[in-house]
């Protein structure tokens, strides 16, 4: 399954390629060709795994047109960047609480909710009930709201148990709600206003994810376990 923002997002750079592969035929796509692509994309001033996913595009396409199409014999070496390391950013425990101490109530709801079982934003706010078994302490997210297409079971500890507990009656479907309907977002003025007031810079809300997972690093949990 492929979710609509990445469809989006794959037509967006399809439109951009356009100027640079529309007149070509396949066969004519060659290395110097790409790599003419790559500097014009990093000429723009993107980040370079801004760039790679455009390259990533580029090289699905003509692997596959290699491999189940069978439209060219070959496909030309597509060259990623150097993406530098990727930014982890977590809090201590200490500063979780602060922060949470200085969130409103539907947004301090979902923050804990967040690092009790490190779901995402969007599926966090996009949670329904119907996700939901409060008897066997297990969430579900669908196929189609994962980011990897693929299905996935969330244990849920005491924390999560309580905070869903909490929210029953409040919406027919959706779990997390905002005078009677779902949040669409959490990175909202609210948010920034909870950090500032918290003292807490160089933080995302997706980075209670990070934190998430570096608690349960701190706790001996395995990396494997933690990665499924």
């Amino acid at each position: 399954e492929t979710s609509r923002k990445s469809i989006v997002n794959d037509l967006g750079h399809i439109q951009w390629l356009d100027p640079y592969l529309g007149s070509l035929f396949l066969d004519e796509i060659t290395r110097e060709v790409v790599d003419r692509i790559t500097e014009a994309k990093v000429d723009t001033g993107v980040k370079p795994a801004t760039v790679n996913r455009l390259l990533e595009l580029v090289r699905v396409v003509l692997n596959t047109a290699v491999k189940q199409w069978e439209w060219i014999d070959r496909a030309p070496h597509v060259r990623m960047l150097k993406d530098p390391a990727r930014r982890i950013r977590w809090l201590t425990r200490e500063e979780a609480q602060t922060l949470l101490s200085n969130l409103p109530h539907h947004t301090r709801t979902m923050a804990r909710f967040s690092l009790a079982t490190g779901l995402r934003e969007t599926n966090v706010t996009r949670l329904e009930w119907s996700q939901v078994d409060l008897e066997r302490r297990a969430a579900w997210i669908h196929p189609d709201q994962s980011k990897t297409g693929r299905p996935i079971g969330i244990p849920l500890n005491r924390e999560a148990i309580v905070l869903l507990r909490g929210e029953l009656g409040k919406h027919s479907k959706f779990v997390f709600t905002y005078k009677d309907r779902p949040v669409l977002r959490c990175n909202t003025k609210v948010w920034r206003r909870a950090l500032e007031a918290s003292g807490i810079e160089n933080f995302r809300w997706h980075d209670l994810r990070h934190t998430w997972a570096s608690w349960h690093v701190q706790k001996g949990t395995p990396m494997h376990v933690l990665q499924e």
